[in-house]
């Protein structure tokens, strides 16, 4: 039955968004361990996503009432950065997402993503698919072994052409250059110089919203036309 419990896990999430006439997404990665409070640099990143999950609301179409919502903020829906762009969306008074997952530790729904658009997974596998199909953008902020998987996901997509072009850009690149060597892959030939293109850097919200519209987001939904993003963001 387990064919049926990925239908049921991608049929509950889609039927939700849709009701919602949800049609596009701003995708917002980062630990779940980074706390307002926390050391370092943690309080900087935490105010820093929530100000650009308000930013993305107030600018991008997710207040659009009555019509089609685009780059509404969408995160794994746990603590830490993801709770600081959710929060951040929800100062705005917009929706915004929550992509849970049933894990031992650290992932628990936050506060602040509307109520409606909560949605606890128990496959890895479709939960990135949701994450992946009405992406407009992913914003890539610090964290550990689950946002590296979740980043490389979607760069694995954009460079192969799986995905409609989108923006990607990396939070604190003192952060990520330390983390990883990204024109090491280039010379050493795992990847093609170009690929590095598909990387962009950023330190602030306003850096980010400002590095978005650069690489062509549409910026509210009464601009953009079509379909919804879930038809035609994710190669079939």
């Amino acid at each position: 039955m387990r064919g049926v419990r990925f239908l049921l896990e991608f049929a509950k999430a889609d039927e939700a968004l849709r009701a919602r006439r949800i049609r596009s997404t701003i995708v917002v990665f980062g630990s779940a361990r980074v706390r307002a409070d926390g050391p370092g640099r943690h309080g900087r990143w935490y105010e820093e996503a929530r100000r650009f999950g308000r930013i993305a609301s107030e600018r991008g179409g997710a207040l659009e009432a009555g019509t089609f919502r685009d780059n509404v903020i969408a995160t794994g829906g746990g603590p830490g950065l993801m709770e600081a762009a959710n929060r951040g969306a929800f100062e705005a008074g917009a929706p915004s997402i929550g992509f849970n997952i049933s894990l031992p530790r650290e992932q628990k729904p936050n506060p602040y993503c509307s109520p409606d658009l909560i949605f606890r997974f128990h496959y890895f596998a479709m939960r990135k698919m949701h994450l992946a199909m009405r992406a407009r953008a992913l914003i890539i902020f610090p964290g550990g072994f689950g946002t590296l998987d979740e980043a490389f996901e979607l760069l694995t997509l954009r460079q192969t052409g799986k995905s409609a072009p989108i923006p990607i850009v990396f939070v604190d690149e003192a952060y990520w250059r330390g983390i990883i060597d990204f024109p090491s892959l280039a010379r050493e030939g795992m990847i093609d110089p170009a690929d590095l293109g598909l990387i962009t850097f950023a330190e602030t919200a306003e850096e980010i919203w400002s590095a978005l519209l650069a690489q062509g987001l549409v910026p509210t939904a009464a601009s953009s036309a079509g379909s919804p993003a879930a038809e035609t963001t994710l190669g079939a």
